[in-house]
């Protein structure tokens, strides 16, 4: 079977804007696979799709509801996509224990995403979460 790369890069834009942007549940469905792994989620956390709509509809969102995610570069090869972005927004709700701030929230990030039938498989990634809150503790 060929892999077409610019489906999978497509794949994961689509998941970017649609589901962590706008908070679309459908689109959260028919992009994710019910055997998602996501290998780099704190050990405490659920690793599949649980634990992504944990992180953004119980952490991220209420805490910074007008989230915003620029794509800067993304990276093909065979089934997998990485992708720099950023996650930004207004500090608007309790973030990880942080009460609201007002201030502008950009948190870098670095995806692997492994695409397997047009759907997300298996996740890794780094991205800058702790010195954000680092910074906002210090406020």
């Amino acid at each position: 079977m060929s892999v077409n790369k610019e489906e999978n890069k497509a794949v994961v834009i689509r998941f970017n804007k649609e589901f962590i942007e706008q908070g679309n549940m459908e689109s959260f469905q028919e992009l994710m696979d019910s055997e998602f792994i996501n290998h780099t989620a704190p050990a405490d956390a659920d690793r599949g799709p649980a634990g992504i709509l944990h992180t953004f509809n119980q952490i991220l969102r209420p805490a910074i509801p007008d989230i915003k995610i620029t794509i800067y570069d993304q990276i093909a090869e065979g089934d997998l996509v990485t992708t720099r972005k950023n996650i930004s927004g207004t500090h608007r709700g309790n973030l990880m224990g942080i009460p609201p701030t007002g201030e502008q929230i950009s948190i870098n990030v670095i995806d692997i995403v492994k695409i397997k039938n047009g759907r997300y498989a298996e996740h890794w990634g780094i991205n800058t979460l702790p010195s954000v809150l680092a910074q906002l503790r210090a406020l």
